[in-house]
């Protein structure tokens, strides 16, 4: 499943349903206010991301087969852009004959860029005001949990399945700028049946991953900063993970069913 918030409002929570649905929830109304129905080829809802500038979203939805771990279940991908004053799809953007399934979405600040992470370990480039790729590279060895666009947004942040992070130059394709292996904390190979996230603070300088152990890694990304540390403790993995958009204040949401909210001033 999948959620986002409408990026220009705190009331409308988009949700993806296993059932290849999004739903819209009015947080004031407590209520859902639109529920946009899928295909039935592409039933799992893997990501959900909305515009920064335009009343839009996209959807990246795949199909599914036989599977015991959450990425060998993936078959195709679809990547839909909606509309959401008509709630009505307005394009599919192209991705080619049976593309893998798409796993990670993130647009840049003004909304012209859309990043798309694949489960063959590429990155996809969209062009928003043409609806087209304008490029992509293969950026991992295998399935692709995340991706994020760097605070300047002149790189990109990538989080592997097998638990490599890279910091891609978007000036110069292909130049690796950082990066770290943080595999003790990612073991996807396991049955776990969600993907790894990160987040990276308010002034690109920590990056924070969720983690299949009770404590979850913040790596500094800014050389001359020293060295990173580690969350507080749950008692089960750490599934999910957020910073305040501000200030020093990040959240871990784990299997336990706890959420813990943390300062590091």
């Amino acid at each position: 499943m999948a959620l986002e918030w409408d990026s220009k409002s705190d009331r409308l929570l988009l949700i993806g349903t296993a059932d290849g649905g999004i739903k819209a929830w009015n947080a004031d109304a407590k209520r859902v206010v639109c529920d946009l129905k899928g295909t039935t080829e592409f039933t799992s809802v893997l990501d959900l991301k909305c515009s920064p500038v335009e009343p839009i979203f996209v959807s990246a939805a795949a199909s599914t087969r036989p599977g015991s771990v959450y990425f060998g279940k993936l078959g195709y991908a679809s990547l839909t852009v909606w509309n959401m004053r008509a709630w009505k799809s307005m394009t599919v953007l192209p991705l080619g004959e049976d593309p893998p399934a798409i796993t990670s979405l993130c647009f840049n600040h003004n909304g012209k860029l859309l990043a798309a992470a694949a489960t063959d370990g590429m990155i996809h480039m969209f062009d928003m005001s043409a609806g087209l790729q304008i490029t992509g590279w293969p950026a991992h060895d295998s399935a692709i949990s995340s991706v994020l666009f760097g605070s300047d947004e002149t790189s990109i942040f990538s989080l592997g399945e097998d638990g490599k992070m890279f910091e891609w130059s978007l000036q110069n394709q292909g130049r690796v700028l950082w990066s770290r292996n943080c595999n003790r904390f990612c073991n996807l190979q396991s049955d776990m049946m969600y993907k790894q996230e990160m987040a990276l603070d308010g002034n690109g300088n920590r990056l924070l991953i969720s983690s299949n152990s009770l404590r979850a890694p913040i790596y500094q990304v800014v050389r001359g900063m020293g060295g990173g540390m580690r969350t507080l403790p749950h008692s089960a993995s750490i599934t999910t993970v957020d910073w305040h958009p501000t200030l020093p204040i990040f959240l871990t949401g784990s299997a336990d069913q706890s959420v813990r909210v943390t300062s590091i001033l």
